[in-house]
């Protein structure tokens, strides 16, 4: 909660600014309101919807099994490890359960530290051993720990909001620009408009992509540290390692940025995740063990 209040207390701020900046640009500052009010409604809605359901779309689009009734001694090491992890960590207990992939990967998702779930794939079952699953689960609780989900919730609105004002104002003055000093012209007509407004849209759509990947790659290293402090480094790196012999994740978009394994890239800049070497050295030094 203390992390939201402060994040609507920093935008409230930002649209102070913006509004000071458009009566200085001699903006109708009436109408921008009403357009930025109606881009945040659209911009943080479809987000915090998102959060809202991401338990539920995580387990129909993965087909995870919920684990209530343990059928197995391993299914019981899950729990037990899970509900230890997360005790350390002060938070309630997420749900656990298994999805069916050959690769080696697992997510946490969730609207809230107290309401979550940690997901582990067949393959990291099959190909890891005890320690390794302990840090990966570590890795996961730590990302529900850090509040994670929420924070790129409230990042996610704000850039699509900015996404949605900016493209429509530089839309604006495009069109004021054709309409010339004309007040009854017809500027750029409403179709060029539309085909202006989505260009740009694209256009900072992937600039906000890039914002949205850089924090992406930030947090996995804040998980990795917490996964090693909720286990042990040494647990940490090898279960990295064993990662580097792993195909490419294969989890759907919307989940591949919360799983412990992203999708490879030709440039860092468009990963979500760091390349795992780096993650590795950055375990290896860091003095906070």
């Amino acid at each position: 909660m203390t992390r939201i209040v402060l994040f609507f207390l920093t935008n409230m701020a930002i649209l102070l600014v913006a509004g000071v900046v458009m009566s200085l640009l001699g903006l109708d500052t009436q109408s921008m309101s009403g357009l930025l009010v109606f881009c945040a409604m659209f911009g943080f809605g479809g987000s915090f919807l998102s959060l809202l359901i991401s338990k539920w779309m995580a387990k129909r689009s993965m087909g995870c099994y919920v684990i209530t009734q343990p059928e197995n001694s391993q299914e019981q090491w899950l729990l037990n490890t899970v509900a230890s992890q997360a005790e350390r960590a002060r938070i309630a207990m997420p749900e656990v359960a298994i999805f069916d992939s050959a690769d080696m990967n697992a997510f946490a998702t969730g609207p809230s530290r107290n309401n979550a779930l940690v997901a582990v794939s067949t393959g990291l079952l099959h190909n890891m051993n005890s320690d390794e699953i302990e840090a990966v689960l570590a890795h996961e609780v730590s990302h529900i720990a850090n509040g994670d989900m929420v924070t790129m919730t409230l990042l996610q609105g704000v850039l699509n909001t900015f996404v949605m004002f900016a493209a429509r104002i530089i839309a604006n003055m495009v069109d004021s620009l054709f309409r010339g000093n004309d007040d009854e012209g017809e500027g750029m007509g409403i179709i060029a408009h539309i085909v202006v407004v989505i260009a740009l849209e694209v256009c900072f759509g992937i600039l906000a992509a890039l914002v949205i990947n850089y924090f992406s790659r930030v947090r996995e290293f804040k998980a990795d540290e917490g996964g090693a402090q909720l286990s042990s480094r040494e647990k940490m790196i090898a279960a990295l390692q064993r990662l580097q012999n792993s195909q490419e994740s294969d989890m759907p978009s919307q989940m591949a940025a919360f799983g412990i394994l992203g999708k490879r890239s030709l440039s860092e800049l468009m990963m979500t995740h760091p390349p795992l070497e780096k993650r590795i050295d950055a375990l290896r030094q860091s003095r906070n063990f």
